[in-house]
């Protein structure tokens, strides 16, 4: 099987053509750099995706920005939309801080990357 994808690694955007053959990656063209190489490895059996959002804090007009430590599994993105729509944290929350461990079962903690006092 053929597949066409935009490499996402770098601002170049290389378009590469991945061989699939029985679910694995068995050639990749475009690229101009080894990440893409990479890049398209991981995008076609497995991919995943940083998520990122916003997440009330009680009391607070601001709410907290959060991020996922590690991408995590595409098909999970919208569970764990899902789980964090139901987060209101307290404050003070600190960068860094995890604020839901172990998301929707991936293993990947949700961090925040600000402070709110």
């Amino acid at each position: 099987m053929e597949r066409q994808i935009t490499c996402i690694n770098c601002p170049v955007g290389c378009r590469l053509q991945v061989t699939l053959e029985n679910g694995q990656v068995t050639r990749v063209e475009g690229q101009s750099c080894k990440r893409g190489e990479t890049y398209a490895m991981q995008e076609c059996t497995a991919p995943a995706r940083m998520v990122t959002a916003a997440v009330p804090v009680q009391g607070r007009t601001t709410p907290v920005s959060v991020k996922t430590r590690t991408p995590i599994p595409k098909e999970q993105i919208f569970p764990c939309m899902r789980q964090l729509a139901t987060l209101r944290l307290t404050a003070p929350v600190r960068m860094g801080d995890v604020v839901l461990s172990n998301v929707c079962g991936t293993g990947v903690d949700v961090i925040a990357t600000k402070t709110v006092e």
